[in-house]
């Protein structure tokens, strides 16, 4: 119908519809086979295309929780790498919570071209067993598995523990995330040795964990706060930005000041960090290029193409402002 309307042949009007026009298709019939599109109101059938190509246009994102707005960046990232050609889907849970395997199973039906994995566990990927074009973010020990582009987040953080005993910390607290990730037991695991090697003490009762979520932090951190407070707590490290934010917001309404009666930290580095009052001292990991260079990389897989490094790790960086100094 499209191409009876617009004079054209059918093989013009799916060159058209799919994009792939540039020398190809003259600026004439171009024009003719939108306006015909346009008055037809017809939509490309990508499932029938799929169907009949064996593959789709789409690549799936497994992430255990894009409600950190870490996440922006690596899509943002990631969507830049992959281009017009392919179209993003997230696959999601709640906060805290990882994808189930059979969850993604039943996207698999959809017969997308790739699939990138955020932060995956050995059980997650064993149980997935997928055969075709894979890449890891942020999945440190997972190599085995796929090709992947990971974060040196120990590096931050030991250099964040070397700054605190610098600036005379030596009773520490530790606010973490509860979605059990490798990241997150890497840094956390980085800091506490690191900590101890330069004379700081993190008691396990100055431990908590929450949702990576502003109000349960805040609220985490009002219920410890005394107990840290009476036991000469004098910092606080995050595992995220993000619960730094709650441990701010609490710290300012129970009249605590920062950083002159306690410094706060955390880890990503999001926007509002430098803009924050104070600023909020943070690992800066770098969200952007992980997410460019996991989809250059699948990018890579999904058009046959032997990857020259399929493993990459992008370095992390501490950046001090006045939450802590």
């Amino acid at each position: 119908m499209v191409a009876a309307r617009a004079g054209v042949s059918t093989a013009t009007v799916s060159l058209v519809a799919n994009g792939k026009t540039r020398g190809r298709v003259s600026d004439d019939n171009i024009s003719r086979v939108r306006q015909a599109i346009s008055e037809l109101g017809y939509v490309v059938d990508g499932i029938g295309s799929s169907l009949s190509k064996g593959v789709s246009s789409i690549v799936i994102l497994v992430a255990p929780d894009i409600a950190n707005p870490f996440f922006a960046k690596v899509i943002a990232g990631i969507r830049e790498s992959l281009g017009s050609e392919y179209q993003l889907l997230l696959s999601v849970t709640d906060a805290g919570e990882f994808p189930r395997a059979d969850d993604v199973r039943k996207l698999l039906a959809l017969r997308p071209a790739g699939l990138l994995v955020d932060a995956p566990s050995a059980g997650f990927l064993e149980d997935l067993s997928v055969a075709g074009p894979m890449v890891l973010l942020d999945a440190p020990g997972m190599e085995s598995y796929a090709p992947s582009v990971n974060l040196d987040v120990a590096h931050g953080a030991r250099e964040l523990a070397a700054h605190l005993a610098a600036t005379g910390h030596r009773r520490v607290a530790y606010v973490d995330s509860v979605t059990g990730t490798a990241t997150f037991e890497i840094r956390r695991a980085a800091f506490l040795d690191e900590a101890a090697a330069c004379g700081i003490a993190v008691a396990h009762e100055h431990i908590i964990s929450t949702t990576i979520d502003v109000g349960a932090a805040a609220v985490a951190f009002a219920a410890a706060w005394p107990r840290w407070q009476q036991a000469g707590v004098t910092a606080v490290v995050c595992g995220t930005d993000t619960h730094a934010y709650g441990v701010l917001q609490e710290a300012r309404v129970a009249g605590v000041r920062i950083p002159e009666e306690l410094a706060v930290a955390g880890f990503d580095d999001l926007p509002y960090s430098a803009t924050s009052n104070p600023g909020l001292t943070s690992v800066h990991l770098p969200a952007t290029p992980l997410g460019l260079k996991a989809g250059e990389q699948l990018r890579g897989l999904m058009e046959g193409r032997v990857l020259e490094q399929p493993q990459l790790t992008l370095e992390s960086s501490l950046v001090v402002r006045g939450s802590t100094v």
